[in-house]
């Protein structure tokens, strides 16, 4: 009897379990020639939005999982998060408001020694030079690392912010998926903007700035073929930030804080300049605190893992009387926002809060910069508010104005991106009716700030490195491409004689192999010929008695190939922006 019904039961599912099989081999096969035809072609402009939702979907919860993190460690170190850090901290020991940091900046210091080869945490302008130079590729191991430098650095006490290494780890997330389907340089980067769109609308609520930052940080154009995958990647990023804290905004505003038009403009014009002024003095400060901790290390001899570590004894002694200085800085911006801290109070705050996040960045532990703008900001934005509202009674509207736009004007200097940090300010407090006020600060402190540096922030990071993005494709195209893919072999039939490459050699004009396109324009203006050889080095001699052997010419660039070539990568690049 048990036989017969087992033999029933397997005589019944026998069928359907042909038929998920089948249906699996089915689906699984499709998949795989999907995957065939987007590597050998390219995605076609729906499995582009597919993608740009899943991976604004990744993005998304990767930032999630980051602020979560963050909150976990600090509740687990300090008994709170960052809305009730500092007020929390004021009541632990000393002893452990001090030696936190240090232990954090002595793990972050092996992290990055390990997991780097420069020692050095990748962010926002790691992501731009990716954008613009690799394809829309950025470093992944070197990303990974930086992302859990920065996690234990806020956990621990680091004064910075969350969301330049959740943008460097969304670019992660869009690198592998460019990888796997070996996507061109165009797709490359409209999918890494995808990447920070979702991330950055996930760590804001903010879709619509999330989108604008994609566009106007990262990618640096407004194109109309990447705008609607970029759009929907921002908003799955802020669909997932809205299943874990719901709809609310970040900061809460007083009412009643309205605008007297016409009258009250020229305070914010002045708060314009001033935040430029703020905004260059703080990123002055990263920059010098960066070079000097270089300085330090270099003539003390000791390791790169500790400089994470002095930088936490820093920062854990200047902890202790001002506790404000932990973590990203919520408390202390939604304090400064409704008002509730006085004028000395403000002053003391900003400048303080300066000193630790230059000594965090300059120390290496890890973070990004956009949170402590905004902290700077509201500080900045009060203090200036308290002032005015003191000077002229009659005529001034609320100082929790003043801060609300202080702080778009600040971070709007700093990260170059007037439209999206207004849009980010915008979303963050949920108050439209103020934007004139916020948009008339923005607008200037912009225009000032990028005259003191070399535009922002991040931009400027790069200068220092070399990368000189700042100036235009037309700057730093020239310096991304190498001759090689120009060279011409001296028995091609288009070369030239093989005794004048040969005679333009022994009088120094010649170009070593991979040498970048404006190095060789350059030698083409100084010599004025029409073609350059292109040497190899020789290979070193064992022989130290020996005559040191000759280069070898392995052919020659034709300066007509070198500005085609150039003419036709910034072809490419304009037809990408305006596409």
């Amino acid at each position: 009897m048990g036989s017969s019904k087992t033999s029933r039961q397997k005589a019944a599912s026998g069928p359907q379990s042909s038929l998920i099989g089948r249906g699996w081999r089915y689906c699984y096969g499709r998949g795989r020639t999907a995957l065939r035809i987007m590597r050998d072609q390219g995605p076609s402009q729906l499995q582009f939005w597919l993608m740009a939702l899943l991976i604004g979907i990744g993005a998304g919860l990767a930032a999630l999982g980051f602020r979560l993190g963050i909150s976990a460690l600090q509740r687990m170190i300090y008994g709170a998060d960052d809305l009730t850090l500092a007020t929390t901290a004021e009541r632990l020991p000393w002893y452990w408001i001090m030696l936190v940091p240090v232990i954090g900046g002595l793990i972050v210091g092996l992290i990055l020694d390990r997991f780097t080869p420069d020692g050095r945490v990748r962010a926002v302008a790691d992501v731009i030079e990716g954008a613009a130079l690799e394809g829309g590729r950025v470093e992944t191991r070197e990303g990974l690392a930086s992302a859990a430098a920065s996690l234990i650095t806020l956990g621990a006490g680091g004064s910075s912010g969350r969301e330049g290494p959740v943008v460097h780890l969304a670019g992660v997330i869009s690198t592998a998926v460019a990888t796997r389907i070996k996507a061109s340089p165009m797709t490359g980067r409209d999918l890494l903007g995808c990447a920070v769109a979702g991330a950055v609308a996930a760590s804001f609520n903010a879709p619509i700035a999330g989108a604008l930052f994609a566009h106007e940080v990262i990618l640096r154009h407004f194109a109309i073929h990447s705008f609607a995958p970029i759009a929907i990647s921002a908003v799955a990023g802020t669909v997932i930030n809205r299943l874990e804290f719901g709809g609310l905004t970040e900061f809460t505003l007083p009412q009643q804080m309205n605008l007297a038009f016409y009258i009250e403009l020229p305070a914010f014009m002045l708060l314009g300049l001033i935040s430029a002024l703020v905004a260059a003095a703080m990123m002055s400060a990263i920059f010098r605190a960066d070079r000097v901790g270089t300085w330090a290390m270099g003539k003390l001899g000791w390791p790169r893992w500790s400089r994470p570590a002095i930088a936490g004894l820093l920062l854990g002694m200047i902890a202790i009387p001002f506790p404000h200085i932990i973590g990203v800085g919520y408390e202390t911006t939604a304090a400064a926002l409704s008002g509730r801290i006085d004028l000395l109070a403000a002053i003391t705050f900003a400048l303080v809060k300066a000193v630790a996040v230059a000594i965090t960045l300059g120390g290496r532990m890890g973070g990004g910069v956009f949170s402590p703008a905004l902290v700077m900001g509201s500080l900045t934005g009060l203090a200036f508010g308290i002032i005015a509202t003191w000077i002229m009674p009659e005529v001034s509207g609320s100082v929790n104005l003043y801060a609300f736009a202080g702080m778009g004007a600040v971070g709007a200097a700093i990260l170059g991106a007037p439209i999206s940090t207004a849009m980010i300010v915008f979303e963050l407090t949920g108050d439209w009716q103020t934007g004139i006020a916020v948009m008339t600060a923005v607008s200037l402190s912009s225009a000032l700030a990028s005259r003191l540096v070399r535009r922002s922030f991040f931009l400027t990071q790069l200068e220092n490195r070399g990368v000189r993005i700042a100036e235009g494709p037309q700057v730093w195209l020239p310096q991304k491409m190498r001759i090689t893919a120009i060279l011409r072999p001296l028995d091609a039939d288009n070369a030239p004689a093989p005794d004048l490459v040969r005679n333009l050699a022994a009088d120094g004009h010649a170009l070593m192999e991979g040498t970048p396109l404006d190095e060789a324009l350059r030698e083409f203006d100084r010599s004025l010929a029409a073609f350059l050889p292109v040497i190899r080095p020789p290979e070193p001699s064992d022989d130290p008695d020996a005559a040191p052997p000759e280069p070898e010419i392995i052919g020659v660039v034709y300066h007509i190939d070198a500005l085609r070539a150039l003419n036709q990568a910034l072809a490419e690049t304009a037809a990408e922006e305006h596409g």
